[in-house]
């Protein structure tokens, strides 16, 4: 055993001993490189938390004189509820209930990993300022960690540790081993890390700081006075993803923020874009970004400029994809995806989809309509086309729209340019943009508005869209569609109700939608299996008593929820 792998394994052994004794041999009895937590919670049976499971440490449940013993062994538990063990790296963290008081504690293991920055040790030495992003427990502190030891042991720098929670150089006043000669300023309060981050410069003359967890503005804010004034900036920040980043409004300064810009008619032509286009506002604070897949798996943003650039111009903004194989990098660059081509015709228009519910009385008046085919029906609906479906995203996530049509399994892809769509999907907030309108409406292109940037938003609005009805076969789905465009197209043209064939309920669902959007009433009719819609003319006065519109509203929203 290594003098390193003995100084693991006595630090574990530290955080053993803050145990209640009944549980001091069963985590001992774990091996120790696998334990990620302790987790003891009032009136339950505590719990170790290892690598892929979970064993459960005895079936006493913990009592508050538990709770109180291990708090009385650790540092102070400050206004962040967390606390450490002098000198180690491993983290206590408290819940409390409303009326303050401990009713659970997470015991998490800290461990000064060396060898966690062969991916990116040909980055630490160049002096760029390099900012770590990734999901919680992926290691970005680990890294940290040892990205200040690397700087101040390995390649002589003076380097500022600025350790809001102690999480980078341990509890106590003497900073754990694991950040070598790197030294460590403690923040008293959390709201007080931009201070420290300015005083660190100002006071100490580092070549480099070290800052874990940038969140709010004001630290934004103060990264990059740092930057500015030539000092070496290493940091974590909230986000798994550059794009997250670039949607924060509070962080995206970290990456040279966002705004709006409106082109020139010549310029907007020469770009081959839309006159109102989002830009980045100024040079990024991190030249390199880093995204944390996994522990041994990284995307590296070498050019953050560029890359956010590439992303607000709709294109994928590449990267090197490195990972660590049996102790060797492997580095493999990521494509990037050019901007679509401008499109030389516009598509031909299609009908929108109602804004509004339906009505019980339909308004009158002219709709022009022609003769509906099977080629027609593909055509106007993107579920039916013949051929890919292209969407536009709009002031939405790119990449969550990607995976939401991964998923539905519909022939789909997004675009970079909304000329070359046949659809946009965007933020009912940025719906009724007037440029945004104006230029879907000139190429033909209906917007479908979603509440919110979320997967569900998108998957509900899509089904829609694409015409799904989960659980029926397609064949059945088309059938369905093209009769009722086409008795949608006998009642425009001849003013007559026209009734369909029964048909389960999603399929009934499915036509109901298509009705919706050109304005017209459907009910449906008698009882399963024979249950069926009929389609009535505009300013057709529809009759429909209480209890069966009710039963439709049941029945739509058992539909919705299947």
């Amino acid at each position: 055993m290594s003098p390193r792998d003995t100084e693991s394994h006595d630090d574990f052994l530290l955080l053993v001993g803050v145990l209640p004794e009944a549980l001091r041999s069963s985590v001992r009895a774990l091996p120790p490189s696998e334990v990620l937590e302790v987790v003891m919670d009032l009136g339950r049976p505590p719990e170790a938390r290892l690598t892929g499971r979970v064993v459960r440490l005895s079936e006493t449940f913990v009592t508050r004189k538990d709770l109180e013993q291990v708090l009385a062994q650790v540092g102070n538990v400050g206004e962040d509820n967390r606390a450490g063990i002098e000198r180690t790296l491993h983290r206590v963290s408290a819940i409390r209930n409303r009326q303050g008081k401990v009713v659970g504690l997470t015991l998490r293991v800290g461990r000064a990993i060396f060898g966690t920055i062969d991916m990116l040790k040909d980055l630490i030495g160049t002096g760029l300022n390099i900012l770590l992003l990734g999901r919680p427990g992926v290691g970005k502190t680990t890294k940290l960690r040892e990205v200040a030891r690397v700087l101040a042991d390995d390649l002589g720098k003076r380097v500022m540790v600025v350790d809001t929670s102690n999480e980078i150089g341990g509890d106590g006043d003497i900073p754990h081993p694991g950040i070598g000669g790197a030294r460590r300023m403690q923040v008293s309060r959390p709201d007080r890390q931009h201070d420290v981050m300015i005083e660190a410069v100002e006071n100490h003359m580092p070549e480099a700081i070290i800052v874990d967890e940038i969140g709010t503005s004001a630290e934004a804010s103060a990264a990059r006075t740092i930057a500015e004034r030539g000092v070496q900036l290493v940091a974590t920040a909230h986000g798994n993803t550059l794009e997250n980043l670039v949607l924060n409004p509070t962080l995206s300064d970290l990456v040279g923020g966002v705004h709006t810009v409106t082109l020139s008619d010549e310029e907007a032509r020469r770009r081959r874009t839309q006159k109102t286009i989002s830009e980045r506002r100024a040079p990024p604070t991190f030249d390199v970004v880093v995204e944390m897949a996994t522990r041994d798996e990284v995307l590296v943003h070498r050019d953050t400029a560029q890359s956010v650039d590439r992303l607000l111009a709709g294109e994928r903004v590449g990267g090197e994809r490195r990972q660590l194989v049996e102790g060797q990098v492997e580095v493999v660059e990521a494509p990037v995806e050019p901007v679509a081509a401008v499109r030389e015709e516009p598509p031909p228009p299609r009908p929108r989809a109602a804004a509004n519910p339906r009505p019980s009385r339909v308004a009158s008046g002219p709709r022009p309509a022609e003769p509906v085919s099977s080629e027609d029906t593909s055509r106007r609906q993107p579920g039916l086309r013949q051929g890919t479906t292209r969407v536009y995203a709009h002031a939405v996530s790119r990449d969550l729209l990607e995976r939401v049509l991964r998923d539905l399994g519909v022939d789909a892809k997004v675009v970079g340019r909304l000329e070359s769509a046949d659809l946009v999907l965007t933020l009912r907030s940025r719906a009724n943009d007037p440029k945004l309108r104006g230029m879907a409406d000139k190429a033909g292109v209906p917007v479908l508005a979603i509440k919110r940037n979320s997967a569900s938003e998108m998957r509900r609005v899509l089904r829609d869209a694409f015409l799904l009805a989960e659980g029926e076969n397609e064949g059945r789905v088309r059938e369905a569609v093209l009769e009722a465009e086409n008795a949608i197209h006998r009642v425009l043209k001849e003013g007559v109700e026209v009734p369909l064939a029964p048909s389960p309920p999603r399929l009934r669902k499915l036509q109901h939608r298509l009705v919706s959007r050109y304005h017209l009433e459907a009910v449906s009719h008698g009882s399963e299996p024979k249950r069926h819609l009929i389609i009535y003319p505009l300013g057709a006065l529809v009759d429909v008593p209480r209890e069966r519109e009710w039963e439709e509203d049941a029945e739509a929203g058992a539909e919705e929820s299947a």
